[in-house]
């Protein structure tokens, strides 16, 4: 068998690799130009929207079957609960809340640019035959307004096609599982050719098995190319949209719930608009609420306007159904929760617990 080439150690990508291309420079080197400013808004600034007039919410009372029926199918989905404060505890007072959600969502694209490089599979190469286009002069068609999605373009006449720098543009590698040499110790013998005083009939007494990963040649396809000897390299932009949603929760009558508790449920949709910029609410009915929204929309407007291109922004205030209920179980009050349309129930202080151990 031969020995299989020597091949030094794969290596980055040499700057040589790479062009320099006007609208590009922060890349020079193979390296990556980072997120880049967007250009000036050219849709103008819309005037500000009317404010929502009504001036009385209140949740709809809910009724004791439901609250109690809730409360036991809280119960029953929890192995450590026991049904019992659930089906023989007394309600002795129900209080509705108010309870207000506004929702900023910020509808952002972001690109980003670097040089990359795939497996030469007959593609022209057209670096300089015009002039690149500038990142934020590529046409992207942005998907359905406030959703998430990336897309990876090659940037048009930046393409060249180079020699692969990991292989040295032989289209192979030492095969790592044998070391090039095609060969591993017989798992039997462990190399000896022999095993207790008898040869190896796994090996033919030759010590050796043939290498699977490589079919015995000591070298396999070089995965960065392809095995195609040469590489496509070429500018490639990043096209981010992001849809950026900050919450904030105004509660009275102190109901006292966390944030993170009233994320799964719904209310009553009672305000929203959406345009290129929206205005805080200032003169909400519910001072919270025009100051969360104040704070939000600044917020917004600092952190994304400048990294980002703003294409949309949505605001909306959702009146959440919550139900403080008290009840009597075993002599002593206890407290839960009925939230949002859904009848989530929130109850911290559940006074019948036990220790399950799941094997």
């Amino acid at each position: 068998m031969q020995a299989a080439a020597a091949y030094p150690p794969p290596s980055a990508p040499p700057a040589s690799m790479f062009g320099s291309v006007p609208g590009y420079e922060g890349i020079a080197g193979g390296g990556a130009g980072g997120y880049l400013p967007p250009p000036m808004p050219a849709e103008p600034v819309a005037p500000p929207q009317p404010d929502p007039g009504q001036t009385d919410w209140s949740i709809p009372s809910l009724s004791e079957d439901v609250a109690r029926d809730a409360f036991k199918s809280f119960a029953a989905s929890n192995c450590c609960y026991s049904k019992s404060p659930a089906t023989d505890g007394v309600i002795t007072s129900m209080e509705p809340l108010n309870t207000y959600r506004y929702r900023l969502e910020t509808f952002t694209e972001s690109r980003s640019t670097e040089w990359a490089h795939k497996p030469h599979e007959g593609e022209t190469a057209d670096f300089y035959t015009q002039t690149a286009p500038r990142p934020w002069e590529i046409q992207a068609t942005p998907p359905t307004l406030f959703s998430n999605h990336t897309e990876e373009i090659r940037v048009p006449f930046t393409s060249s096609i180079k020699e692969c720098h990991n292989c040295h543009a032989s289209g192979q590698m030492p095969c790592q599982e044998c070391n090039g040499v095609g060969y591993k110790d017989c798992w039997v013998c462990h190399g000896a050719g022999s095993r207790d005083g008898e040869d190896c009939s796994r090996c033919n007494s030759t010590g050796r098995d043939s290498c699977t990963h490589c079919s015995g040649q000591g070298t396999k396809k070089c995965e960065t190319c392809d095995g195609r000897r040469q590489l496509l390299t070429f500018i490639q932009l990043k096209v981010e949209w992001k849809n950026h949603v900050d919450d904030a929760v105004s509660q009275q009558g102190g109901a006292g719930l966390q944030a993170e508790k009233l994320s799964s449920v719904t209310g009553k949709e009672l305000f929203k608009n959406n345009q290129y910029l929206v205005y805080p609410l200032l003169g909400f009915p519910v001072p919270e609420v025009s100051q969360a929204s104040e704070r939000l929309v600044g917020e917004h407007q600092a952190r994304f306007a400048q990294s980002a291109r703003i294409l949309q922004q949505r605001q909306t205030v959702e009146l959440i159904p919550i139900t403080k209920v008290t009840y009597k179980w075993k002599g002593d009050s206890h407290v839960y929760f009925v939230l949002g349309n859904e009848h989530q129930v929130s109850a911290d202080d559940y006074p019948a617990t036990c220790c399950c151990v799941i094997l």
